[in-house]
């Protein structure tokens, strides 16, 4: 139980919600848009990047986007939330910028990758802060608990 309110402990910053908002949204509504368009943001846009299993990796990519952009925008168990998302960013990054990189050079490269590195970063950040101020993290803590008793 120790480590579990280490997870979720997280600091008074009342600016993590910007940085929540950002992520929170924009991995949301990706991910119900591989739902809703899976033909060109889900199992068919996997299909052409050459990915195996598309229609089940688009799936699974499309709820762990789904469910951890929620459960960030309301900072539930943001940290949890953020490890799928770190992973999903590092191999997009490898499977649709890596090759615009070796084709088209490092500047075409930067210009395409800039919301994934933006998705990346916000993530890892969320990953060492934890959800902030106005999170539900901040109301499970224990060290919060225990200051108001």
């Amino acid at each position: 139980m120790k480590m579990f309110q280490k997870l979720i402990k997280t600091d008074h910053s009342k600016t993590t919600v910007l940085i929540r908002l950002m992520v929170g949204g924009v991995f949301l509504w990706e991910g119900i848009q591989k739902f809703l368009f899976p033909t060109i943001r889900g199992s068919g846009r996997f299909e052409k990047i050459g990915l195996p299993n598309p229609e089940l990796l688009g799936d699974l990519v499309a709820s762990f986007e789904t469910i951890s952009g929620l459960m960030i925008l309301m900072g539930l168990y943001t940290r949890f939330a953020t490890f799928p998302l770190i992973i999903i960013m590092l191999v997009a990054i490898s499977t649709t910028k890596f090759p615009i990189f070796i084709d088209q050079g490092i500047w075409e490269m930067l210009h395409a990758a800039r919301t994934d590195w933006s998705m990346l970063l916000g993530s890892i950040f969320l990953l060492i802060k934890g959800g902030g101020l106005w999170s539900f993290d901040k109301l499970f803590s224990s060290d919060d608990k225990e200051s108001r008793t």
